[in-house]
This record gives C-alpha cells, structure tokens and sequence, in this order.
C-alpha cells in the first residue's frame, strides 16, 4: 500500500498516529454498523417471502374464482360490476430512522366495499373473487413496504461495505506504511545525529 504524502517529521507522525486510531475506532462502528443493517435485511427478507408466500396462494384462488364467475357473468354486468363499486383507498406514509435510514411505513385507509353492486346478475364466483381481492389488498401495500424497506436497507448496507472496505484496505494500511516510514526516517535521523556527535567528542578528545 503507497504511503501518504507528508514531510517525515515528528509532528506529522503524532498526527497520523491520532488519524490512525481514529480510523480503526471508525472502522470498527462501521462494521458493527454494517453487521446490524445486515440482520435486519435478512430478517425483513424472511417476512417478506411467508407473506408473498400467502398473497401468491390468495390471489391464485382469488383469480380462479374470477375466471369462473366472469365466465357466468354477461359482459355489461361484469364491466358494470368491475367499473362501479364504492371502495375506495387512501394510503399515509411515514418513515422512521433505523441506523441511519429512513424506514418507511405505510397505514392504509379503505372505506366502501367492492360488492356495492346488486347480485341479482352476478355469479357467486364472481362475488367471492371480488371480495377476495379486496381482502388481499392490505397483504399486498405490507409486502410493498417490507420490500421497500429492504430495498432501503441494502443501498445503506452497501454505502457502508464501501467505507469499511476503503477504511481497511485503503486508509488504515496507507496510514501504519506512513507511520512506519517516518519512524524509520526519524531514527535513522537520530542515529546520524548520535554518530556526528560521537564523530565530534572523538576529534575534540585527540
């Protein structure tokens, strides 16, 4: 690892060696950091697919039954069945700071029902399907944010894989090269000026 660009003087050594365990202590709250975003990622991958697991199984069903009904159904009463219905959903974001990342979390509002139609010319298929995919609905906005919290939480664990990464292969070797190099200067520094001195005593003493 190249050696930093510094005088080799004994000033810039006391620097480095403070740059030194300030870079070691950070490094090691990265990765402690790193370690921490990482368990939750998995643990939010783990919840995401039981629930897509169920929604899969749900919704399955739910289109099985529509292909039924609609299949009984005569095409304006479906049209009419599918285009007017009362429901109606509002969603609220909020997000909250999780090791330095912004989590969010979504609250649903649903009101009305989807079966606001009369049943005389429908099929209960049709019904059942109709309820079933509303039912599913609140499955399908929790999967979306879970999986946006994990997306959120894989760009963070990234950013900081980078930075211990650079921490330590990049700044803390570059810092114990320099170090070591301008301690080696400074004795070699100390060591000539012993044997001028020694030099001097000597042709004085003669």
């Amino acid at each position: 690892m190249a050696k930093l660009d510094v005088k080799p003087t004994r000033m810039e050594l006391l620097k480095l060696k403070t740059q030194l365990k300030s870079a070691v202590r950070g490094h090691k709250l990265l990765k402690d950091k790193q370690d921490g975003l990482m368990q939750q990622f998995m643990e939010i991958i783990r919840e995401a697919k039981t629930i897509r697991r169920d929604i899969e199984e749900k919704l399955g069903k739910a289109f099985k039954s529509f292909l039924f009904g609609s299949a009984k159904t005569m095409p304006k009463m479906l049209e009419s069945a599918l285009t007017f219905n009362s429901a109606k959903l509002s969603l609220d974001v909020k997000t909250k700071n999780v090791m330095s990342v912004h989590i969010p979390f979504f609250k649903q509002h649903l009101e009305g029902d989807v079966l606001s139609y009369g049943f005389n010319q429908t099929s209960c298929e049709l019904d059942a399907s109709l309820k079933a995919f509303q039912e599913v609905l609140p499955d399908l906005i929790k999967l979306a944010q879970i999986e946006k919290q994990a997306e959120r939480l894989a760009e963070e664990t990234e950013k900081t894989r980078r930075r211990v990464n650079a921490l330590e292969h990049n700044r803390i070797p570059s810092l114990k090269e320099t170090i070591k190099f301008i301690s080696m200067k400074l004795e070699e520094g100390e060591r000539s000026a012993i044997v001028g001195v020694m030099m001097i005593k000597s042709k004085v003493e003669k």
